[in-house]
């Protein structure tokens, strides 16, 4: 069973639709990169399938058991969140405030989680440090520690690679495709077509024209031809 199931989704501000007519499923294990042009709604997707914006229209159903709080966030970083004065391991422990409630403190378990995931991003010996001071790799890895804090089972990326330089991209990227090799479900949010045919399993492009399907039945359709070749981006 699916993991999300869309159904003629429609996505804008104050009844301003953006983008409609979405229609796609994410089942687990998936790797799902959403591209268009800038402006096509990609983060207003990412925000309507957190539940933190109301659709205009459609439906998202959640199923396979996934609970909304089991669903890790990595968004768009801002020039504050990167200045914010907490050390590493205070802001990945922050990652599992969702399952809190009302308890003013973090259990054992809470600690223990956020341990092996800033061990599995390569950032343990940084638990001290000060977010502030990491560089923007560092940084997008203990963020991503911080939503593997949140769920094992299905991470949202937005932009996660936006502003890093070519070698701490390509680290990244296959840093998240190592967590989709464990089983971790992905939805990324990517302005770099060339990079979501070579790593995603399925492609939604939104915009004018919307296509929902494997990264080779993107790749041979006529908008995946027309987006790759727009932007001077050899296929793979």
């Amino acid at each position: 069973m699916a993991y999300l199931t869309v159904r003629d989704l429609s996505l804008g501000y104050d009844s301003h639709e953006i983008a409609g007519g979405l229609n796609f499923t994410v089942e687990p294990g998936d790797y799902l990169c959403v591209v268009g042009e800038n402006g096509s709604g990609k983060t207003t997707l990412m925000k309507t399938l957190l539940h933190l914006r109301a659709p205009i229209g459609g439906e998202i159903r959640i199923g396979d058991g996934l609970l909304p709080n089991e669903i890790g966030y990595l968004p768009q970083q801002t020039v504050v969140q990167k200045d914010f004065p907490a050390s590493v391991r205070e802001v990945v422990l922050s990652g599992c405030t969702a399952g809190m409630g009302l308890r003013p403190f973090f259990t054992k378990e809470e600690k223990r989680r956020a341990a092996e995931a800033m061990e599995r991003m390569g950032v343990a010996a940084l638990a001290g440090r000060c977010y502030r001071d990491l560089s923007g790799g560092q940084q997008q890895r203990v963020l991503l520690a911080r939503a593997l804090c949140a769920t094992r089972k299905i991470l949202l990326l937005d932009e996660p690679v936006s502003g890093l330089d070519p070698v701490v991209t390509a680290e990244l990227y296959e840093l998240i495709g190592e967590l989709n090799r464990e089983g971790v479900t992905i939805i990324m949010v990517s302005h770099d077509v060339a990079a979501a045919v070579r790593y995603a399993s399925h492609i939604l492009h939104i915009g004018e024209t919307v296509f929902f399907g494997t990264r080779d039945e993107y790749r041979n359709s006529a908008i995946g031809r027309r987006f790759l070749s727009q932007r001077g981006e050899a296929e793979p």
